[in-house]
C-alpha cells in the first residue's frame, strides 16, 4: 500500500457499544475510512470492498448461537485474500488462543484492556 493512502478498517464485533467507540477513536487517531459488522457474516459480505485491516473480535457469537466465530471468520477471510491484515481482539489471555490465531494467518493479538484502541491505532499505522 502507498505511503499517504488512506487505508479501508473494518471492525467486526458483536458488542454495538464497543465498535462504535474504537470507530470513533481510530476515526480521530488514524484517519481513515472504518466500517463496523455486528457479526463476521456481515464483514464477508463486504469483502470485496477491499480492507486493508479488519479488527476481528475472537468471540462472535452472542447476537446469534449459530453466527461463525472468530477463528472461522479469520479463515474466510484469508481464503479470499491472504493480503488483508488482520488484527485479533479479545478479551482472552491465553496464550494458546493467541498463538491459534496467529497460525491461521492474523497478524497481530490485542487484549481488551484500556490500552486496546491505542495500541490497534499503533499497528494499523504500522500497516504499508
Amino acid at each position: 500500500m502507498e505511503t499517504g493512502k488512506l487505508k479501508k478498517i473494518f471492525i467486526v464485533d458483536d458488542d454495538a457499544m464497543l465498535t462504535e467507540a474504537m470507530k470513533d477513536w481510530l476515526t480521530r487517531e488514524v484517519p481513515h475510512h472504518v466500517s463496523t459488522f455486528l457479526t463476521g457474516e456481515e464483514c464477508l459480505k463486504h469483502l470485496y470492498e477491499s480492507p486493508d485491516v479488519v479488527v476481528l473480535d475472537y468471540y462472535l457469537n452472542s447476537v446469534s448461537k449459530d453466527a461463525a466465530n472468530g477463528i472461522e471468520i479469520l479463515g474466510a477471510i484469508k481464503k479470499y485474500d491472504p493480503a488483508i491484515h488482520v488484527i485479533i481482539l479479545s478479551s482472552q489471555e491465553h496464550y494458546g488462543i493467541a498463538a491459534k490465531t496467529i497460525q491461521k494467518g492474523a497478524e497481530h493479538y490485542v487484549r481488551k484492556d484500556e490500552n486496546a484502541f491505542e495500541t490497534i491505532a499503533s499497528l494499523i499505522n504500522e500497516i504499508n
